[in-house]
């Protein structure tokens, strides 16, 4: 088993409203690693716009968990 992992989650704006609409997909990640053996050690955040259709803001999370 890897003593770190490394994964990116990009959180999309709601089309509708404020705030993320796939936030259960970010919680469901660090789920899985915690099933795994491993727990969230860092996580860092970019944020960019996007101007394709129906686009809105993007963050990118990118997490490195660490095995227990």
């Amino acid at each position: 088993m890897p003593t770190y992992v490394v994964l990116q989650v990009v959180l999309k704006e709601k089309l509708i409203g404020t705030g993320s609409g796939n936030l259960p997909e970010l919680e469901k990640v660090i789920n899985e690693q915690a099933a795994k053996g491993y727990r969230l050690h860092t996580i860092t955040t970019t944020a960019s716009g996007s101007k394709g259709f129906l686009g809105g803001d993007r963050i990118q999370a990118t997490m490195v968990f660490e095995s227990l």
